[in-house]
Parts: C-alpha cells; structure tokens; sequence
C-alpha cells in the first residue's frame, strides 16, 4: 500500500508547491503585461487620432483570430494528462492559491 501512496503524496506536495510558485509569478508578470498592453493600445490610439498613423482595424481582428483558432488543435495532447491528476489537481490548486495571494 506504501508503494502507491508515496509517489501520490509526492505528486500532491510537488504540484501544490509548483503551482502555488507558477501562480504567484504568473500573477505578478499578468500585471506588467496588461499595463504595457495599455499603454500600447493608447499609444496607437492616440498615433491615429492624430492622423500620424493609419489602422486596419479589420486585418488587425483577423489577424488576432487567427491567432486564437490554434487552440482548438491543442485538445489532442489531452488524452496523455489523464495518468497525471493527482499532480494537476494539487497543481491547480496551488496555481489558484498563488494567483490569489500574488
């Protein structure tokens, strides 16, 4: 009985602590990326109100969605993460615990 709750206690404790770590510098890093995001966005705005620049606004949204039509794709390594719950549930709630507190 040892032999299998070992490396599951071991996969909880390691995903709990991986993810509280990824979650908490994700957080940190989302933040920094969504400022400089603004200011780029206002940037460019400010540009085309001035008639210094000029935006398409219809390649632009066709370019972001396609961009965001590879996602459908990524579902087939899906099938792999089954053997790895116990590892992605603590992760997942480490992840969340650090998002939280970061």
């Amino acid at each position: 009985m040892s032999e299998i709750i070992t490396p599951i206690v071991y996969q909880l404790g390691l995903g709990a602590v991986g993810g509280f770590i990824v979650g908490f510098a994700l957080k940190k890093i989302a933040k920094i990326f969504i400022i400089v995001l603004g200011i780029f966005i206002v940037a460019l705005l400010y540009l085309g109100a001035s008639d210094i620049i000029s935006i398409n606004f219809g390649a632009l949204w066709d370019a972001v969605g396609g961009w965001l039509g590879g996602a459908g794709q990524a579902a087939s390594w899906l099938v792999g993460l089954i053997a790895l719950i116990p590892f992605i549930g603590s992760f997942a709630v480490g992840f969340f615990l650090g998002f939280k507190l970061g």
